[in-house]
């Protein structure tokens, strides 16, 4: 039986997602408590791996299995096992060919910064920060120039593993939330798929725009350079949430997770 998950995870205390031999990463707390459940080892496959410090909202994993359990059991069950800091959210039997990453239609990720003259304190590790104020208009512009299907070698880190530089940018959008030198701003970016620290390099240069550094027409510049070494330093991954990929409503998967009914609004950080 092949199952899918739904997780939730606050990145903070975590060397990212993927596997490592610290054993500190969210895949080796979840399979560790997936074969507590189970009673015998699980392996998974997630729809896409976050950096450290990244947190999930929806990351989709999905693992073959002989253990029979209702889906209310897998999530419950599960969720014993777990630290406090990563849940299970729902469970579901999906077909054989159903693969969390290969099957994902798009993917979307949101970045919050807190503007503010002072660092983030009780929300330290979970929004970004910029102490400068942000011009909307002139990140709007500059995100324009982004949408669509390019090479974003220039946006790329130069451990990543993707096979090819060109993806398809289907929406940014930028908001506001608060008025005056202290409010907070959304940036939720959707594609085919990501490279490694793509949308923190692309953040480092949003917000150097933003704050006047740079005038927007520079964002083409860097992006036809398709060298990284022509783009702003990466931005913090505090504020980086991966709000999951969607598929075909045929998968049989929760609203949440399907193309067809939009995909879950962000709520807010964990």
């Amino acid at each position: 039986m092949r199952l899918a998950l739904g997780i939730r995870y606050n990145g903070q205390a975590y060397e990212g997602w993927q596997s490592q031999l610290s054993g500190r990463t969210v895949q080796d707390k979840l399979e560790a408590a997936l074969a507590q459940f189970a009673a015998q080892p699980i392996s998974t496959l997630c729809a896409g791996r976050t950096d450290t410090g990244v947190h999930g909202l929806m990351q989709v994993v999905h693992f073959d299995t002989s253990v029979e359990r209702t889906p209310f059991s897998w999530v419950r069950g599960t969720n014993r096992f777990l630290p406090p800091d990563i849940a299970v959210q729902w469970a579901q039997p999906v077909p054989d060919a159903f693969h969390c990453r290969a099957s994902a239609l798009t993917r979307r990720y949101l970045y919050v910064l807190s503007q503010s003259p002072v660092r983030p304190s009780l929300d330290a590790g979970r929004v970004g920060w910029s102490m400068h104020a942000l011009d909307g208009d002139a990140m709007r512009a500059a995100a324009a120039v982004l949408v669509g299907r390019h090479d974003f070698s220039s946006f790329r880190a130069s451990a990543c593993q993707a096979r090819s530089p060109v993806k398809d940018l289907r929406r940014i959008e930028i908001t506001r939330h608060g008025e005056g030198e202290r409010c907070r701003w959304h940036f939720e970016f959707e594609a085919d798929a990501f490279l490694h620290h793509m949308i923190r390099n692309l953040m480092g240069c949003l917000v150097r725009i933003g704050r006047g550094d740079s005038p927007p027409e520079w964002m083409a510049e860097v992006l036809a350079a398709r060298s990284r070494v022509v783009a702003a330093p990466t931005f913090s991954p505090s504020g980086l949430y991966f709000l999951g990929p969607l598929y075909d409503a045929g998968w049989g998967l929760p609203p949440e997770a399907t193309l067809q009914a939009g995909g879950a609004a962000y709520d807010g950080p964990p």
